[in-house]
């Protein structure tokens, strides 16, 4: 199948931006051909897909394979979740409209029309791992969220593992935890009581679908070791939140000239109500185009 992109996207960031954050055995990223493949939920079971970006600059249409055989209901499921997942309904152009008139924003939107945010297609996965990430580089988080999946995902389709359900988590532990992934003590019971409580009901997909948004932040900023960079990074790429800003982020502090998160704050305000394509914009500049990512 192959997916329209309306106005379509910058291809170079969304391959890199994939591939700095695959998770090891959970996901595949070729660069060669800007195939990524990972499962995607459905009501029939995880799916796995290849989403092919190609070589290209620029992407009009994304084609999408489905790896295995899936029951012809859940096609439009997978459809839908590839589509959210890559943010090609997104409120791009709106967002362009507003941020080109600042002058800062204004030559990078021009540099890469389209650009989207990345989403994702499971807010718990997403939570999770964005703990994990939480003051390492990428490249360590992503060897903590290999080592995670490895020992506590399941096998799936085509060769794939299935992320830990939250529920796993919290049954193993945080001293299971740690061993396991080699974060610190502290770490690994923030990613316990973040496991607690997405096992215990917090359901982040579902606080999306029916804008309750803010009040699933709440909730994820009232577990130990969950702080505001973990939560709002959580709300623009799970919750949805286009206006969703990380003002303590150093690559996007660094991005806007180093002012201090108060004055990151003051500086984007400006940017309201789409903070969080101006911060992607930002990051793209800083870490997704060449040299490569170091985030």
């Amino acid at each position: 199948m192959v997916l329209d992109v309306p106005g379509g996207l910058p291809a170079d960031p969304l391959r890199r931006f994939l591939a700095a954050h695959a998770v090891p055995g959970a996901e595949r990223h070729d660069a060669a051909t800007g195939t990524h493949e990972r499962l995607v939920p459905t009501s029939a079971g995880p799916a796995p897909v290849a989403v092919v970006l190609g070589a290209a600059q620029r992407c009009e249409r994304v084609p999408v394979r489905v790896l295995e055989p899936v029951p012809g209901e859940v096609v439009g499921e997978v459809v839908g979740e590839v589509r959210r997942w890559l943010d090609l309904d997104g409120a791009v152009a709106a967002a362009e409209e507003h941020l080109r008139t600042d002058p800062e924003l204004a030559p990078l939107v021009a540099a890469r029309p389209g650009l989207r945010v990345p989403r994702t297609v499971s807010g718990a996965e997403t939570a999770l791992l964005t703990v994990l990430g939480q003051q390492v580089s990428l490249a360590a988080a992503r060897t903590f969220a290999g080592r995670l999946a490895a020992a506590f995902g399941r096998p799936a389709g085509a060769g794939l593992t299935a992320f830990p359900a939250p529920a796993v988590l919290a049954a193993a532990g945080p001293d299971a935890l740690r061993a396991a992934t080699g974060v610190t003590g502290a770490r690994a019971r923030a990613l316990h009581a973040l496991a607690e409580l997405l096992a215990g009901g917090l359901d982040l997909d579902a606080a999306r679908a029916a804008g309750e948004g803010a009040a699933a932040r709440a909730r994820l900023l009232a577990v130990p070791g969950v702080g505001p960079w973990t939560a709002d990074l959580v709300a623009l790429r799970a919750l949805g939140d286009d206006d969703a800003f990380l003002p303590g982020d150093l690559v996007l502090r660094r991005a806007m000239g180093s002012p201090p998160p108060a004055g990151a704050l003051a500086r984007a305000e400006g940017w309201r109500p789409w903070r969080g394509y101006a911060l992607l914009h930002l990051w793209t500049r800083a870490v997704f185009t060449d040299p490569a990512p170091s985030r």
